[in-house]
């Protein structure tokens, strides 16, 4: 026994050594390096700068013209899309990853922020972890599997885009909008998911087939005014503080969809106790009380339980010895994608209870729908997580923010957010000072998503009916 146990150690440190060993780590750097280093901010940066030398990182391995685009609506706001053909024989796989980052002040950082560091075992700069690590990582994948004359039965397009983070001239919605013969795809991966680490511990890979939608609402309510030295009850700033206090005192119903429901199933599992009693609670119909309330009490769960609206700006009056002729304030709301917009306006009309108040859309709401449990897909992430991670589970979650998926999911190219790179909760610090992501977490992602490219361009044996 003790001699099989040597023979099988040296096998099973062998075979994770290959998952997870890279043929060409050194390049895998120096292009995320050169993608950080470039600043692609909204205000000084220029996406198309790095669009430019991702492709040509591509041309020097091999691509051809024909199979690399560059374009937007500015000068300054380019997108790349690059194609590896496959023999054609399925529709192509789109993955795609945002260049552009959020700003960031050199005073407010330890260090400058779009210089590539590697110091205990983390790499930090802005962008390092949203999003320019799966960017990087899409592009040394691709020149891998050219290296690797991969023909798969799909071609892989790999579009890297700008104003993901704000700006008027959105990349993906650009691309589907101007150049859709470059979009055309089966399906999509995207940020949104990754994987969860809990004190150094893998404790699930999250699969993003969802986002809410983002909608505000300004309040207005008016009146002649008048001197302060006679006031009167009919006040706009009291409207308008009664209106919020209605609103901080109302909860919209639990509205689970097929990715919810997943998640509080599947996290049912991981947890103990009164959270997982309160996980499996929820998923019940009707959902139990006790599990509504005690999941509604954490922010987190909460906003995955049903649509969120909360008051985020407040304004009022014009002098101090003068009745306030207006009052206003704007109502940020996050939709479910199963919820109706319309009818979220409505409701929070009848919350607000006061016809004084006029309440108008500052912004469009485009609703996308939650991308399906499609076996294909999320059976592929399931077996390629399986590989390298054995008993880590796959877990659908849906994101209380936004991201590019929300564009490609309304064009009806179902996008699942995955990139098998794991950190502890809060741990990357995107948008924040000294953003970082883990070096082996980054070059495990790497492995994954090479990975699974190939499990989702190889023939497989899954049939979509159920």
């Amino acid at each position: 026994m003790n001699s099989l146990r040597k023979l099988l150690i040296p096998i099973f440190v062998l075979s994770c050594f290959q998952i997870f060993a890279q043929p060409d780590e050194k390049l895998t750097r120096e292009i995320f390096e050169e993608l950080v280093e470039i600043n692609t901010t909204h205000s000084t940066g220029n996406t198309t700068e790095a669009a430019e030398a991702m492709a040509a990182r591509l041309k020097a391995a091999g691509f051809e013209d024909k199979d690399l685009f560059i374009g937007g609506a500015h000068p300054k706001k380019g997108n790349l899309v690059a194609r590896l053909r496959g023999n054609g024989k399925k529709k192509p796989v789109l993955l795609m990853a945002h260049i552009d980052v959020v700003e960031a002040k050199r005073e407010d950082w330890t260090f400058d922020p779009f210089v590539f560091l590697e110091q205990d075992g983390y790499f930090y700069a802005r962008g390092i972890a949203d999003d320019k690590a799966m960017a990087s990582i899409f592009i040394a994948n691709l020149i891998r599997l050219k290296k690797e004359k991969y023909n798969g039965e799909r071609d892989i397009i790999v579009a890297l885009t700008a104003d993901e983070e704000g700006g008027p001239h959105n990349g993906i919605d650009w691309l589907l909008k101007n150049h859709p013969e470059l979009m055309n795809a089966e399906f999509a991966l995207n940020e949104g998911g990754g994987g969860q680490l809990k004190n150094g511990k893998k404790v699930l890979n999250g699969v993003q087939l969802s986002e809410k939608v983002y909608q505000s609402f300004q309040l207005e309510a008016t009146d002649p005014g008048g001197h302060s030295s006679r006031p009167r009850k009919d006040n706009p700033i009291y409207h308008l503080a009664k209106a919020l206090d209605n609103l901080a005192h109302y909860d919209f119903p639990v509205n689970l969809n097929d990715g919810t429901r997943a998640f509080f199933e599947r996290s049912a599992k991981l947890e103990s106790g009164q959270l997982s009693a309160d996980m499996k609670g929820i998923i019940q119909n009707p959902p139990d009380a006790t599990a509504v309330k005690n999941l509604s009490d954490d922010t987190y769960y909460n906003a995955l339980l049903r649509t969120t609206c909360v008051a985020t700006m407040l304004s009022g009056g014009h002098a101090e010895n003068a009745l306030p002729q207006t009052a206003t304030a704007v109502v940020n709301c996050r939709i479910l994608p199963n919820d109706d917009p319309q009818k979220i306006k409505e409701q929070l009309i009848k919350v607000f209870d006061d016809d004084k108040i006029k309440v108008t859309a500052l912004n469009d709401a485009a609703p996308s729908p939650p991308s399906p449990l499609d076996p294909i897909v999320f059976g592929g992430i399931e077996r390629v997580t399986e590989k390298m991670w054995p008993g880590v589970p796959v877990v659908p979650v849906m994101s209380t923010g936004a991201t590019d998926g929300a564009h490609t999911r309304r064009a009806g190219i179902p996008t699942f957010g995955v990139s098998g790179i794991f950190s502890e909760s809060g741990e990357s610090n995107a948008h924040g000072m000294n953003e970082k992501i883990q070096v082996k977490s980054y070059f495990e992602g790497q492995e994954f998503l090479y990975q699974l490219t190939k499990e989702l361009t190889q023939p497989v044996k899954l049939d979509r009916k159920r």
